[in-house]
């Protein structure tokens, strides 16, 4: 769909033409990239979750700063839009058929022999041996007598928004979730459309911008599990928000043009460590069965943030690095009332996640 809308965009006729491609691409792209993180962190055990979700968005900074590279060579829209389609192409062809399907996905869905089956394809790949007494269960089925055979068959748990919304656990995490979210997306999207207000070469500023991402999501990664999300998602959050602030008390032409340009780079550097950090809290915030709801919804928010963010960007002056600082800090404290994650299981069922939080001190610790 994203190869395919993104062509089509390219040819459009008129305005209205381009905005349903537009949407229908966008519609498709927000898909691809919710279900291959999911994908890639769901089947990873506890010690090396945070550490392998917060990987997958190198690949998305390189992406921007080749966006950058590709658009300097394209510059009419057509052909911007058929090149950045090509790469759907060759994942589609290339990289689609080596992927299994999430086991914890199969396993909630009542697909226990598939689960079983994709986990020994795991094993196996890692030069392991899987035990074949090994029997797979749901978190709410650990009190329970586990059966000998493993193609038992199971009733398929089906997870919705309205789930998480019935639980006032969740619903409280959602709430957060989204706000945070939506915040955070502001300040990530809106400092890289800020660069047309810099004054500075336009294309070198977004490549830096992108450059600046990678090393966010390596020391993010390296304390992620020394520090813990929460603090973690704080510090980062404030980081960016100071430099934003600062960034908009810097007035003037000269040099001033460079500070501002620094900050912004600061500020997406701090934002791009709480952007790919929110993923993984958010996953660890919500069981398997209704996760993927969960973070669509989270993932709308950011997509809301996005979209209004050019609209901070056009104010002008200082007043897009404000509002960005005033986001940046207020998403910092938001996160205050978020429970810390790490070292916690990731649970599969609302059950099963309810009982485990209710032995808990505190949901807040």
């Amino acid at each position: 769909m994203n190869a395919i809308f993104g062509c089509l965009t390219a040819i459009s006729s008129d305005y209205w033409t381009y905005t349903l491609f537009r949407f229908l691409s966008g519609f498709s792209t927000g898909g691809t990239g919710l279900c291959a993180f999911v994908l890639a962190t769901e089947p990873v055990g506890q010690s090396w979750r945070g550490v392998a979700g917060m990987s997958t968005f190198y690949f998305f900074s390189i992406g921007i700063a080749a966006l950058s590279a590709i658009a300097y060579f394209f510059q009419t829209w057509r052909s911007l839009y058929i090149a950045s389609s090509i790469p759907s192409i060759i994942f589609v062809i290339l990289l689609l058929p080596f992927i299994h399907e999430s086991p914890r996905w199969c396993l909630v869905r009542g697909k226990v022999d598939e689960a079983m089956k994709i986990m020994r394809k795991i094993a196996k790949s890692n030069g392991k041996h899987l035990p074949d007494d090994v029997v797979l269960a749901l978190d709410s089925e650990v009190n329970d007598d586990v059966p000998d055979s493993q193609s038992v068959s199971k009733e398929a748990l089906n997870g919705s928004l309205l789930d998480v919304l019935r639980l006032p656990l969740t619903r409280f995490r959602l709430f957060l979730a989204v706000v945070i979210n939506f915040l955070c997306s502001v300040v990530y999207y809106g400092l890289s459309l800020n660069a047309v207000n810099l004054g500075t070469n336009l294309y070198l500023n977004v490549a830096l911008n992108a450059v600046a991402e990678m090393p966010a999501y390596l020391l993010t990664a390296l304390v992620l599990d020394k520090l813990g999300r929460k603090p973690l998602a704080i510090g980062t959050m404030w980081f960016s928000g100071i430099f934003c602030l600062a960034g908009s008390l810097a007035k003037g032409d000269g040099t001033w043009k460079l500070v501002r340009m620094v900050c912004g780079v600061l500020g997406i550097f701090g934002m791009a460590g709480t952007y790919n950090l929110l993923f993984v809290y958010s996953m660890e915030l919500f069981p398997t069965v209704v996760r993927n709801a969960a973070l669509g919804c989270a993932t709308q928010a950011s997509q809301m943030g996005a979209i209004l963010a050019p609209f901070v960007v056009v104010l002008g002056g200082g007043i897009p690095f404000a509002v960005f600082a005033f986001c940046g800090i207020a998403g910092g404290l938001l996160v205050i009332y978020l429970p810390e994650t790490l070292n916690r299981p990731l649970y599969d069922t609302m059950a099963g996640m309810e009982e485990a939080e209710a032995k808990k001190p505190s949901n807040l610790s």
